[in-house]
């Protein structure tokens, strides 16, 4: 476990936010946490929220850390680095991205040395702890890093490893970019149930309901996706008729395009990134 381990936080948005509650309701005592951010009402929520060290700039926060979690967005990660990679190259901390996009060979050029890094996609759902996130080690990541970076995760939700680091973009694609695709479907069935004459305050609780339950069944269940969908669908019924539309319009076709849109973007940002400070 990590109850005895310094973290520092170099950002305090809401992930690293996410990130800090679930370490404290797995035992990390909040005097471990270190959080560092330009915005001082962002320190001073978090300083009341959890009661976390907190500092304007980096170097204090992560000057005794073990574990250092870039929490920035990616166009300012080089410049928050390279301050720090006098003291991170001394102290040689287990270096955890969240940054979207930033390969973990510019984060080492950056870092100026054979820093052991973790690349994680994380969620947006990792706000309320249930979090999907897929971890990349580089080979510098012991096993007990390792270890460490997955717990550190599984305080949000899931946490799982990928033996690939190309394979982050596809993974950004589905879980990272995805609650965003179940949000339209259910802002899509609101407001055709509304079309069909429910008030909509039934219709939001009914559509959130039924997604909810959905979910919980697909998790509880040995199942897979496909034998759920037929268990629900008698031939000839109501919910076959409106799947039959949905599979005339190719709507399997249309989602494998955008979750491809989306996995071919996230390569283009990371080539992007990967032509800075070359």
């Amino acid at each position: 476990m990590f109850t005895d381990t310094h973290i520092a936080f170099v950002g305090g948005g809401n992930m690293a936010g996410s990130l800090i509650g679930g370490l404290l309701h797995q035992g990390l005592n909040a005097t471990h946490i270190h959080v560092a951010d330009p915005n001082a009402s962002q320190l001073q929520h978090l300083r009341q929220r959890f009661t976390v060290h907190t500092y304007t700039d980096n170097l204090s926060a992560v000057r005794d850390a073990q574990v250092v979690v870039f929490a920035v967005k990616p166009q300012v990660f080089r410049d928050a680095a390279r301050p720090l990679t006098v003291t991170l190259a001394k102290n040689r901390p287990l270096v955890i991205s969240i940054a979207a996009g930033i390969p973990e060979k510019n984060i080492r050029r950056w870092l100026g040395y054979d820093a052991a890094i973790v690349r994680v996609v994380p969620n947006i759902p990792a706000l309320i702890g249930a979090g999907a996130a897929a971890l990349y080690a580089n080979p510098s990541v012991s096993s007990a890093q390792r270890t460490l970076a997955k717990n550190i995760f599984e305080a949000v939700g899931l946490a799982l490893w990928l033996g690939d680091e190309i394979l982050m973009d596809a993974v950004t694609a589905i879980s990272g970019s995805g609650p965003a695709y179940f949000f339209l479907l259910m802002e899509i069935m609101e407001a055709s149930a509304r079309e069909l004459g429910l008030p909509a305050d039934i219709a939001r609780q009914l559509v959130q309901q039924t997604a909810y339950g959905a979910a919980c069944m697909a998790l509880e269940s040995r199942d897979d996706p496909a034998a759920l969908r037929k268990q629900v669908t008698s031939p000839g019924g109501t919910t076959a008729a409106a799947l039959k539309i949905l599979e005339a319009g190719k709507l399997r076709e249309l989602f494998l395009r955008a979750l491809t849109a989306a996995r071919d973007r996230g390569v283009e940002l990371s080539n992007e990134f990967g032509k800075e400070g070359s």
